[in-house]
C-alpha cells in the first residue's frame, strides 16, 4: 500500500513562499517566483509547473506515485526546474490555467512559451513519455495553442440574436434526464441555477423545472452527517460524490438552495440550506469569525473519502481523525460566504446568519484591506492584488447593505468599485492581477478570466442602481463589451453568466425601499419582508429621514405618520404598503405579476 505524507508535511509543501524549496522524492520543489523562472532562463532548463490544490484526492495520489517514479524523477532532475503551486493561494495562476485541472500540469520552455498543458492525473509512464517528447521535440503541442486577441463589442447592450443563441444553448446544455447542465460529471453550476432561477422568477415554467430537478438531484451532494456540499459527481446520476468540500460550492449551494426555498416555499430546499449553513458554521469557522477555505477529501491513503463519509457521526468521532481543514482565510472566499449568508438570513429570518456575516466582514475589511482599497487575497500573497478578491468583498457588501441597511456596507461597496479600477485593461475587460506572473512568454501577458469578467460585470451594475453613479455604470460596460465580443460569444464559454451580467445590466432590479426610521418596529418587519421578498437581482433601499436623504436620489418619497414600503419602476412607485401582505401585492403589481410570485 502506498503511503502518503502526514497532512501537516502536505500543507507545508503546497503552501511554499516564492523562496522556499522543498526537497521530496529526490526533487526539490520551488514555489512560484520571478527567481525561478529567471533561473530556468539562464539554465536552459524547462519548467514543469504543478498547480495542485490541498483538498484534491488525485494531486495527492500523483504526488506519491507519478512524482516519486524513478524514471520521472531522473528525466525531471536533468532537464527541468520543477515548480508546485497551491491553486487555492495563487488566484492568478489559478484563473490562467483552471480549465486544466486539479492537477494541472504546465510545462515552459525556458523562456516562458507554453509547451504542454495537461488535465488531471499523468500516471508515470505517460508521464516519463510526456518528458522525453519535451526533451525531443521542445516545441508548442496542440493543447498550447495561443490564445486569441479580444477586441470588445461596440455595445454594452447584448444583441437580441445574440441573447436567442445564449438562451438556446443553455437550454441545450441542461441534462433533461439527470438535471444539471452539460453530461459527465455533476455539480451544480452556479451561473446556470442563477440563471434558471431568475427566470423561474419571471414565470418560466421551464427554468424552474431545470432548477427544481437539479437542486433535487444535488441534495445526494450533501453530507447527511455533518453537512456541508461535496464537490462533484463522477457519475451523471449524482451517485458517486467526489468528497472534497470547497467554499465556492459551499456558498453557491447555501444561497441558492435558500432562494429556491424563498421562491418555490418547498421545505426540503430549506432543509438543505440548513444543512449547508450547519457545516459551514461548524466546521469552516474560524475563531476570529472568519471563514477558512476547504476541506479535504481524505482523511489519509488508509481512510479515503468514500470509506470516511458513509460512516456516521458517532463513527467518525470514534476515528479520532478527520479530513484535513485549510485553515487559509482569503478575501475572496469569506466574500462568497458572506453573500451566502445575508441570502439564508433574508430567506429564513433567522438573526444568527446575518451576524455571523458582519463578523466575518468586519474581520477582512481590517484584515485584508489595503491602503488603496483593494484587497489582498491571504496573509502572505505571492503576487496580486487579485481581482476577485475585491469583487467578491464589494460584492458582499452590497449584499450586507440591503440586509441591514447601514450605510457603512454601502460606503465600502463604493470605495470597492473605485478599487476594482485598478485592474481595468485598456484593451477591455479587468485583469485577474495586478502583478504579472512572470516576465517573459505567456506569462508576461495580464490574463483575464471570464467568470471574473461577469462579477465584475454584476457587481459594478448593482451598486450603479444603489448610487445612481456613471463611474459604476462605465465600469460595469467596461466588463460586459468584453463579454459581448465576437470572439468571447463564438466560444460557446460562460453562457449563463453572460447572460445574467448582460440582463443585470440592461434590466432594473425589483426595487423596493422602506420609508421609517431604523428603530421603528413596524419599519424592521416591512424591511424583513422586502428582504424575504423572491428575486435574484434586487435593490433595497431603507430611508430613515435623520441620516439624511437616500445616496441616490431618482425616486422622491414622502415622509408619513408611520412607516411605509414602497415598489419602484423606472422612476414610478407604488402606493405605500404598510405590512407585509400589502408589500407583496404592491411589488406583483408594478412588476405585472401574479401576488402569489412562488412558481409552483
Amino acid at each position: 500500500m502506498m503511503l502518503w505524507r502526514s497532512a501537516g508535511t502536505f500543507f507545508l509543501s503546497c503552501l511554499m513562499t516564492s523562496a522556499a524549496i522543498a526537497e521530496e522524492g529526490g526533487l526539490q520543489w520551488r514555489g512560484w517566483s520571478a527567481e525561478a523562472l529567471e533561473m530556468a532562463r539562464t539554465e536552459k532548463r524547462f519548467v514543469i509547473l504543478d498547480l495542485e490544490a490541498v483538498w484534491c484526492h488525485w494531486c495527492h495520489v500523483m504526488e506519491e506515485t507519478t512524482y516519486r517514479d524513478p524514471k520521472v524523477v531522473e528525466l525531471l532532475k536533468s532537464k527541468y526546474l520543477t515548480v508546485r503551486v497551491d491553486q487555492d493561494a495563487n488566484p492568478d495562476l489559478s484563473a490562467r490555467y483552471g480549465d486544466w485541472g486539479w492537477p494541472a500540469t504546465i510545462i515552459f520552455a525556458p523562456d516562458g512559451t507554453e509547451l504542454v498543458k495537461r488535465r488531471g492525473y499523468i500516471p508515470p509512464e505517460n508521464m516519463v513519455s510526456l518528458l522525453q517528447a519535451v526533451i525531443d521535440d521542445p516545441t508548442p503541442g496542440p493543447s498550447a495553442a495561443k490564445d486569441e486577441d479580444i477586441s470588445p463589442a461596440q455595445s454594452s447592450v447584448l444583441s437580441q440574436a445574440s441573447r436567442q443563441t445564449l438562451m438556446q444553448r443553455f437550454t441545450e446544455a441542461y441534462d433533461g434526464i439527470n438535471g444539471g447542465w452539460g453530461n459527465g460529471h455533476k455539480y451544480i453550476d452556479a451561473d446556470s441555477m442563477d440563471w434558471a432561477l431568475q427566470q423561474a422568477e419571471r414565470g418560466d415554467a421551464k427554468a424552474a423545472g431545470m432548477a427544481k430537478t437539479t437542486l433535487d438531484r444535488a441534495t445526494a451532494l450533501i453530507d447527511p452527517a455533518w453537512g456541508g456540499l461535496y464537490q462533484y459527481s463522477d457519475a451523471e446520476d449524482w451517485s458517486s460524490p467526489h468528497y472534497e468540500k470547497i467554499m465556492w460550492y459551499q456558498a453557491n449551494g447555501l444561497r441558492q438552495y435558500a432562494s429556491a426555498y424563498g421562491l418555490f416555499k418547498n421545505p426540503k430546499y430549506r432543509r438543505a440550506a440548513d444543512d449547508i449553513y450547519r457545516y459551514l458554521t461548524s466546521v469552516l469557522l474560524s475563531k476570529n469569525g472568519a471563514f477558512f477555505a476547504t476541506q479535504d477529501a481524505d482523511v489519509d491513503s488508509a481512510m479515503p473519502g468514500k470509506e470516511f463519509y458513509r460512516l456516521s457521526d458517532a463513527e467518525r468521532r470514534a476515528l479520532g481523525r478527520t479530513p484535513r481543514v485549510d485553515t487559509n482565510i482569503y478575501a475572496r472566499e469569506n466574500g462568497w460566504a458572506i453573500s451566502a449568508l445575508v441570502g439564508y438570513a433574508s430567506a429564513t429570518g433567522e438573526a444568527a446568519p446575518l451576524a455571523h456575516a458582519e463578523r466575518a466582514a468586519d474581520w477582512i475589511v481590517a484584515n485584508r484591506r489595503s491602503a488603496n482599497g483593494v484587497f489582498s487575497h491571504g496573509d502572505n500573497d505571492r503576487g496580486g492584488p487579485f481581482a476577485g478578491d475585491t469583487i467578491a468583498v464589494g460584492n458582499a457588501a452590497l449584499d450586507l447593505y440591503a440586509a441591514t441597511g447601514s450605510r457603512k456596507w454601502l460606503e465600502l461597496a463604493r470605495e470597492t468599485v473605485i478599487a476594482l479600477a485598478n485592474f481595468r485593461d485598456s484593451a477591455g475587460g479587468f485583469v485577474t492581477s495586478m502583478v504579472a506572473e512572470g516576465q517573459a512568454g505567456v506569462l508576461a501577458k495580464p490574463f483575464k478570466n471570464l467568470d471574473e469578467q461577469v462579477q465584475a460585470t454584476r457587481f459594478a451594475s448593482r451598486l450603479w442602481r444603489y448610487l445612481g453613479d456613471p463611474k459604476s455604470k462605465e465600469l460595469a460596460e467596461h466588463a460586459i463589451k468584453y463579454l459581448a465580443s465576437e470572439t468571447v460569444l463564438e466560444s460557446g464559454r460562460n453562457t449563463p453568466g453572460i447572460l445574467l451580467a448582460g440582463s443585470d445590466l440592461a434590466q432594473e432590479p425589483v426595487h423596493i425601499t422602506i420609508v421609517g426610521h431604523k428603530d421603528d418596529s413596524e419599519a424592521i418587519l416591512l424591511h424583513a419582508a422586502a428582504r424575504r421578498y423572491p428575486a435574484m437581482n434586487k435593490r433595497i433601499d431603507w430611508w430613515d429621514t435623520r441620516e439624511g436623504p437616500l445616496p441616490n436620489l431618482d425616486v422622491t418619497y414622502p415622509e408619513l405618520d408611520r412607516a411605509a414600503a414602497f415598489a419602484c419602476s423606472n422612476r414610478l412607485c407604488s402606493l405605500p404598503a404598510f405590512s407585509a401582505e400589502e408589500l407583496t401585492g404592491v411589488v406583483a403589481q408594478m412588476l405585472r405579476r401574479p401576488s402569489d410570485n412562488a412558481v409552483r
